[in-house]
């Protein structure tokens, strides 16, 4: 059987542990999402550049390059059409604003441990909107 990929509900996760790769993917897989992983802002940049569009939810602390970095680059070569980050980390503090990175790409910041329901609406509510927008 062939898996049908739903090209307006797409989600990559960016975050260098395991664990939450394995969870995250399950449960936004029951949400009928279409989810790649990823475990570094590296290769987050290589899956946009092959044409991923949708949510990327970012880690910021990882190995190779961090989520700053990655959405520094992200932002530097033009890669934000049609992408949205929503951060997630287990930084407490919302220290994008000071670093001058929030841009309507950015569109949330959850703190782990994840609430699993909020990352949902989170998640639903971004396409929602982004999918209102290009109709």
């Amino acid at each position: 059987m062939v898996k049908k990929i739903n090209i307006n509900k797409r989600v990559m996760i960016v975050d260098d542990e395991p664990d939450v790769l394995i969870s995250l993917k399950t449960v936004l897989e029951r949400q009928n999402y279409d989810v790649i992983t990823v475990t570094n802002g590296s290769e987050c940049l290589k899956e946009i550049e092959k044409g991923f569009r949708g949510v990327i939810l970012m880690d910021i602390m990882m190995p190779v390059m961090d989520g700053w970095e990655t959405i520094n680059q992200i932002s530097k070569k033009g890669y934000t059409k049609d992408v949205a980050i929503e951060i997630i980390t287990g930084k407490g503090t919302k220290d994008y604003q000071k670093l001058g990175l929030l841009g309507s790409y950015i569109y949330d910041y959850l703190t782990k441990p994840l609430n699993v329901e909020q990352l949902i609406k989170s998640v639903e509510a971004y396409n929602r909107y982004f999918h209102s927008k290009s109709t």
